[in-house]
């Protein structure tokens, strides 16, 4: 069951939306490893439609940069698509513990927002069809709804088409 709550400086997302004064709504669940899906879970959870929960994933280019992409929690990732708005020819998901160093996060809780190095980062089209969205809070069991605009306002993200 999740529960709606106000946080003061939970985590550096948090902290990072407070100090822009975004406002958002901080929603907790119970966290458990499934075999299924984290994004989707945190839906299931959270009551709503996995196409307004947005899973963070963090990619590394043909170069070794590495770069965060936002897409529905029922969506898939094009690979090819994201390294074309990337502008290079290849782009894989970066193994879990370079993602984790480089934003701060573990797993089921990388946030687009107060990563420790800030990332380049695309969303995908689709989520402009909701007017708010979700998005992981900094650590698992807990999920930001905010305004589309905010959130693209927040992040300076670029738009593309990345999702199947």
């Amino acid at each position: 069951m999740a529960r709606e709550v106000r946080t003061r400086g939970g985590t550096p997302a948090t902290s990072f939306l407070e100090a822009r004064g975004i406002p958002f709504r901080a929603h907790v669940y119970t966290f458990a490893a499934s075999e299924e899906p984290i994004g989707e879970a945190a839906a299931r959870a959270l009551g709503i439609e996995p196409a307004r929960l947005l899973k963070c994933l963090i990619v590394r280019t043909r170069e070794g940069a590495l770069a965060a992409v936002l897409l529905a929690a029922d969506r898939t990732l094009d690979l090819d698509a994201a390294a074309r708005a990337f502008g290079t020819k290849r782009v894989e998901l970066a193994p879990l513990a370079e993602a984790e160093r480089a934003t701060g996060y573990v797993k089921g809780g990388i946030s687009p927002f107060g990563q420790r190095r800030r990332l380049p980062l695309l969303l995908d089209r689709a989520a402009l069809a909701e007017p708010a969205l979700f998005v992981n809070g900094g650590r698992r069991g807990l999920q930001l709804e905010l305004a589309t605009s905010d959130l693209l306002a927040a992040t300076e993200a670029r738009i593309a088409e990345l999702g199947r």
